[in-house]
Order: structure tokens, then sequence, then C-alpha cells
């Protein structure tokens, strides 16, 4: 068989062409190896299968199975003998059927490239399908830890919320309880300062109204020694500061603020003198060592 190429032939002056020359040829080549070897691949000897009948006896039927490639010719039969006048018989016997003889198809190569293909396709989907289901799997474990954290941490904050809520709440109480315990001292305090005071003022109140009352009485005596000058005009005043002891002995007698009147400033002095001892104080606490004395003739 002679394989020329479909392309038509091209000048001399075009460049490659011995190479597009051997191309051709290489593919013809190779398309006439794929057809030889497929033809003696699928020719293979037939079997054939011979079957016969004799109910009514005519002529042998040689089924043969159906091939691809070629066909035996049917046997032919021998020649039956002279017809004789058949005696009286019974009804004749169904003629056997014939059994059908199964059909051997030959494996397709491909079919196990096919089944492979299939198997390691059914493989791949298994795995990814098995992958799957464990990425999905890690993915709901992974949703729920962290659902589960989610739901963890919202409780503590919550905790945390209420502990502070409670110790806020704590301190404000603990506020309000110190500031209430210093308003209450702030208070006894006041009454305290306030009785104080009133004991003090009345104390005070008391000294004074004692003090006073002492003094009066050393003014007492001493106006009931005071010789008044008969030329003294008017009512002058004369101050003053006289120092004694506990015991109301008169240590001095010293003119603070005289009166005008010489006369009347020197009967006083010796009236202070002349008074000597002064008066004690009811209360020892109420003695003075240095007393300011005031004297007017009239009063």
């Amino acid at each position: 068989m002679t394989l020329r190429s479909e392309r038509p032939r091209q000048p001399r002056q075009i460049k490659g062409k011995w190479w597009a020359l051997l191309l051709a040829i290489a593919v013809q080549l190779g398309f006439l190896a794929v057809i030889v070897f497929s033809v003696t691949w699928q020719n293979r000897a037939p079997q054939p299968i011979t079957a016969e009948l004799y109910a009514p006896p005519t002529k042998a039927v040689v089924v043969e199975q159906p091939t691809p490639a070629r066909v035996e010719p049917p046997v032919t039969p021998p020649p039956l003998p002279a017809p004789v006048p058949p005696p009286p018989q019974p009804a004749p016997k169904a003629a056997p059927v014939p059994v059908p003889v199964p059909k051997v198809e030959r494996p397709d190569p491909r079919a196990a490239d096919i089944a492979l293909k299939a198997k390691q396709e059914d493989d791949r989907r298994k795995i990814a399908e098995a992958e799957k289901k464990e990425a999905d799997k890690k993915a709901r474990d992974a949703k729920e830890a962290d659902d589960k954290r989610k739901l963890e941490e919202r409780r503590k904050l919550d905790e945390k919320r209420v502990a502070e809520t409670r110790e806020r709440q704590q301190r404000e109480t603990e506020a309000l309880r110190a500031q209430a315990d210093r308003e209450a001292q702030a208070r006894a305090q006041a009454e305290k300062d306030a009785q104080i005071r009133a004991r003090e003022v009345a104390e005070s109140s008391a000294r004074n109204k004692a003090l006073a009352d002492w003094t009066s009485r050393i003014q007492a005596k001493v106006k009931g020694n005071v010789i008044v000058p008969t030329e003294l005009a008017g009512n002058p005043e004369a101050i003053f500061d006289v120092v004694q002891l506990p015991t109301g002995e008169i240590i001095d007698a010293t003119l603070r603020k005289s009166s005008g009147s010489r006369a009347y400033d020197d009967a006083v002095h010796r009236a202070i003198l002349k008074s000597s001892p002064l008066p004690r104080p009811d209360r020892p606490d109420l003695f003075q060592r240095t007393l300011t004395l005031k004297f007017r003739p009239s009063d």
C-alpha cells in the first residue's frame, strides 16, 4: 500500500520543503502502523457451531457465530435415502429448539483503562468527600469551640461586670457610711465644742462675775478707808495697780492714772495701803497677783 501526502507539491524555491515532506511521511507511517496493529489485534479465527435438525429432515442448518472477519461456508449434509412409504406413525414430535449460543464478547482493552480511571475517580471522589467531611467536622468543632469560648468570655465579662457593680455599690455604701460617720462625728464634735464653749462661757461668766465680786469687795474696803478732800470738785477717777500676795497682803500700789487731784490720789493711795490685807477671792483660781482698781469719790 502506497501512501501519498495529501499536501500539494511545493515549488523548489520554497524553503523547508524537505522538512515538510519528511514530516508528512512520518505521519503517514504512524497512521499505517496504527491500522495494521488494530486489524491484527481484532482478526481472530472464528469457531463455527454446527446444529442438526431431524423432523422433518430436509437439510442441515449450520448456524455460525458471526465474526467481524470471515464466515465459513455451510457444511452440506449427506444425501438422504430414497423415500419409503412410512407406516402410520404417531403425531410427530416437536422439533428441538436450537439452543441459542451466547455471544462471547472479546474484552475491550480500553475497558480496563476506563474501569481504572473510574476507580481512581471514585477513589478521588471518596477521598474528596472524606476530606470535605473532615473539613466540615473541623469547621463545626472550630465553630463550637469558638462559640464556647465566646460564651465563656461573655460569662466572665458578665461576672466581672457584676463584681464591679457589687464592688462599686459596696464602695458607695462604705463611702456613705463613712460620710455618715464623719457627719455624726462632726455633729458630736460640734455639740461637744458647743458644750465646751457654753461651759467655757458659763465658767468665764461665773469667773468674771466672781472676779467682779471680789474686785468690788476690795474696792469697797479701800473706799471705806479713803478720806475725800473737801476741795475736790466733780467725780474724778483714779486708777491704781495693786500688787498683793495670796494672803491679801499688799506689796505695792502704783498710780496708773491720776484723777487730776493730787490730794484725792494720795488719799486713795493711803487707803489702799491701810486696807491690807485685802479680801481674798472665794475661789483660789481667781487670785491675781496684780489687780487694776478704779476709784471715784461718788461711786
